[in-house]
Parts: structure tokens; sequence; C-alpha cells
């Protein structure tokens, strides 16, 4: 890939994405895939005159040697160094930018039990710095090629080949080609007007139906908002945007209040396996039944990380014609998948979905109704005729998705 083609889009994620400012920190959190790359966004952070920044190197095979080889007692503890570097992250709330390569099925082979354990225990230490950065920093996830996970996609091209085939497909579905700080702030435009149309209709639940099968309702909390594209840090007012690409209109929906069946339109890339053709069936808020043609352990696995696990965090809304569905390509990542169609997510809701939600400590949020869990993760439910009907609280039904895309 050209270097000038590099360089607009290390600007994107630095601007647009992250929003870097004069004087912050920034940490960049990158696999060993594409250093090139990494050294560019670097300079471009730095062009912003931030006062320092560092990288994160991380590698998913060595990653696995570790889950092979340490007892689960090793795997499950916090150092101390790691505990300072979470102080740091939550006391100086340098910008975070999360660079996304690996191979979807690279951590095949792992022991998933005891994988859930570790991360279980390690969860009950992190959390608390999570909680006091809740909100308050600038984060932008982006992706670059990685070789194993080009040749997923492109397994009859030569490496080379594949990585360029990559590259192209990751610039168009990131909107970053032309003049990408214009493009996106042109579809930023766009997602904040869906979102004012949303939530002045008032909306108490979400009715989502297909052919596939799916029929589920989902209530929303009174006081929650849609939210897409940037979005501000609290206190400071820094727009960012959080992920690049992004094509969804999103809201968390109120635990407790969800009943039906929905079923996944699209693979699920988990804890590096992935898990296809499945379903979940919910009660009472909580997903009571599912079923996986493949890796249907893991799926139940994931559902049970904590108390939270099995409810839904997070309703999307994507129109099926999104540059990511046109690109005719499965990317077999959920950055990418779940910006090709609409989604849901089990497990953490997104606190600053509530109105005046700095008003509020982190906990309180979680007690007005929004989910708590150590996970999120997103799994696609959209396809070319589903539909979604909104029911508001004055009890009119308004048609917000017919065929897959937006009714307004």
């Amino acid at each position: 890939m050209k270097k000038t083609e590099l360089r607009k889009y290390a600007k994107l994620i630095a601007t647009m994405g992250a929003n870097v400012q004069k004087g912050q920190d920034v940490l960049i959190f990158a696999e060993l895939d594409q250093p090139e790359f990494v050294r560019i966004l670097v300079d471009e952070c730095y062009r912003l005159r931030a006062r320092r920044v560092d990288v994160i190197w991380t590698d998913q095979l060595i990653e696995k040697m570790h889950q092979k080889k340490r007892s689960l007692a090793t795997l499950s503890q916090v150092e101390a160094w790691e505990e300072a570097r979470w102080e740091y992250r939550a006391s100086a709330l340098p910008v975070h930018i999360y660079l996304e390569s690996e191979d979807p099925d690279g951590m095949n082979g792992i022991d998933q039990v005891k994988d859930a354990k570790s991360r279980q225990a390690r969860y009950k230490v992190i959390k608390p710095y999570r909680d006091r950065m809740e909100n308050k920093y600038q984060w932008c996830i982006a992706a670059v090629p990685g070789a194993a996970w080009a040749k997923k996609l492109f397994p009859d091209l030569r490496t080379s080949a594949a990585i360029e085939k990559l590259w192209e497909a990751i610039l168009y579905t990131s909107r970053a080609q032309g003049d990408p700080i214009e493009n996106w702030k042109a579809h930023n435009a766009d997602l904040d007007a869906r979102c004012a149309y949303l939530n002045s209709l008032d909306i108490d639940k979400l009715e989502y139906k297909s052919a596939n099968g799916t029929d589920l309702t989902v209530g929303l909390l009174e006081g929650t908002v849609f939210m897409g594209g940037a979005e501000p840090v609290q206190g400071s007012g820094v727009m960012f945007n959080a992920n690049i690409p992004s094509e969804e209109v999103f809201i968390s929906p109120k635990r407790g209040v969800a009943d039906g069946i929905v079923y996944a339109s699209k693979p699920l890339s988990y804890q590096g396996e992935l898990i296809e053709d499945f379903w979940i069936r919910f009660e009472g808020g909580r997903a009571v039944e599912v079923h996986a043609a493949r890796n249907e352990a893991l799926l139940r696995e994931m559902i049970s990380m904590d108390e939270g696990a099995a409810y839904l965090g997070e309703c999307a809304l994507v129109p099926y014609e999104s540059p990511i569905r046109q690109s005719g390509i499965l990317f077999y990542n959920t950055l990418f998948d779940e910006n090709a169609a609409c989604h849901l997510a089990l497990g953490a809701g997104f606190t600053n979905t509530l109105k005046d939600y700095d008003k509020y400590t982190v906990k309180e949020c979680y007690q007005m109704g929004i989910n708590e869990s150590m996970i999120h993760v997103d799994f696609m439910i959209g396809t070319s005729d589903l539909s979604i009907t909104a029911i508001t609280r004055s009890g009119s039904r308004v048609p917000v998705f017919r065929d897959g895309t937006w009714a307004f």
C-alpha cells in the first residue's frame, strides 16, 4: 500500500478517531504485523503535539503459548507492575488506540475453560481501574492487515497480495479514501441526525422480525438515548470516534426486558475462535437457551462469564447497504462484521447512553438498569428482510427498519 494512503489513514485515526490533543499521552496497542504503519501513526500523534506516545506490542502466538504453558494460578495473577500500569491509565487517562490484526482462528486449541477462569480472576483486580476511566478518556479501535487474517479472507492469493487486498478493504470500509476527514464529518452528521429522530420518538420497546426465525422484543430504559459516530469525553467535551469503521446507531437496553429468539446472521469471532450458525432464546431479559453448529460449548462459556453475560448490553442499528456489506467480504472480525448488519451485544451496556450520566457513579448507572458484565460481545443479526418496529411509550408503532435498512 502506498505510504501516502497509509499516512491519510493514520491521520484519520489520530484526529477523527482518537482526536489526540496537545499535551496528551497516547498508548498504542498493536500486534507485530504492521510496524511501518505503527511508526507512521506514532508520528501523526506527535504532529498533533502529544506529550508522549508509547507502543505496547503483543503477539497472538506468544499469548497462545502463555495460555498453554502457564498454570491457572499464574494466568490469574495481576502482577504489581501490571497494576502500576493500570493506575497510570486510570490517573493520567492517556488516549488509547487499538490496532487489530490478529488471526481469527489464532487461539484454536487452548483450554477455553482455563482461559475463562483466569480472565474472571483478573477482572476482579482490573475492574476498579476501568470504572475510574469510564467515559473519561478518548479511545479508538481500528485495524491493519495481519498475514494470517489476510490469508483467511483471501486464501487463493499469495500472502503479499492478500495483505494488499485486505489493506484495500480496510481503507474502503473505513471511508479513508479521498478526503477521509471530510468523509467522516459528513458521516457523523448523518448518524447524528438519525439519533436525533430516534430519540424524539420516546421508544419503549424494539421488535425484531426476520424470515430466518428471529422474533425478539427488547425493552429500552426511560431516559436513555441513541448514539452514533462521534461522542464526547465526560468533563472535557472532546469528541472522538471510538470505532473506525462505524456504521451503527446504538443504545443500551433495559436489563431484564428481552423476550423471544434471535438468529445470528454471521459467524462470531470470540477469544480467537469462531462460533457459527447459532441462535439465542431470551426470557425475562436473560439468555436461557442457545445452540450453535460450531463451538456451542464456547458460546455457553461466554454467557456464563458472570451474572450479566447472559443479558443484553447493546442494540445497534446498521443498514444492510453499509460499505462493509457492500464490500462482499466476511471479515471474521467483529469491528467490521458488526458494521455490516444490525447487531446485539451480550454483556456490559454503555453508561453514557443514560441522559445526564455524568451526574451518577458507574455503579448508580448499573442500578438504574444498564447491564453490568466483564464482557461485551457483539453478534450480528441483520438480514436483507429484517424489520424493526419501535413501540413508543404512547403506544404508537413506528417502523425503524424495513427490508434490512432504514425506514426513514
